[in-house]
């Protein structure tokens, strides 16, 4: 279960990047799941989730901009690959599965990324404009975070 959840939080980074942490960050620093032993225990620190937090929004205001490059460039695909990673890491920490977690994690950005960019196009093409699939988007994403990050 702790794997497939790793999976989802992946695909969530996938979508939005700092949405993902944020909400593995608030679990963490709510007492939701204990990675206080790991090594990823700075996740749980008072101020972690905040900044995640601050960063989602920015993420999801600059998102919404015409001049935003698109997720599959380099440096976007790969800060996705790395949020994944350790978001997934973070959940298999919780039980035991850091590294399985990690690896989770990086199957579920590369599924967010390319899938995500596909269905969004596909939203965007029959509202014939981009904003009420990015919306949708957004929800999904920050929605299914808190899920994930709920059900660890």
């Amino acid at each position: 279960m702790f794997l497939l959840l790793a999976l989802l939080i992946g695909v969530v980074a996938g979508l939005r990047a700092m949405t993902a942490p944020a909400a593995i960050a608030w679990g963490a620093a709510l007492g939701w799941f204990d990675i206080s032993q790991t090594p990823l225990a700075f996740m749980g620190y008072q101020w972690t989730p905040w900044i995640f937090t601050a960063l989602a929004v920015i993420e999801l205001i600059t998102d919404q901009l015409p001049s935003t490059p698109s997720r599959k460039v380099p440096i976007q695909f790969a800060t996705r690959i790395i949020v994944g990673a350790l978001c997934g890491a973070v959940i298999g920490a919780a039980s035991s599965l850091l590294f399985g977690g990690l690896i989770a994690g990086v199957i579920g950005a590369v599924i967010g990324t390319l899938g995500g960019a596909a269905a969004r196009g596909k939203l965007a093409a029959s509202f014939g404009q981009d904003r009420p699939a990015a919306l949708i988007e957004d929800a999904v994403a920050v929605i299914g975070a808190f899920i994930i990050a709920w059900a660890v």
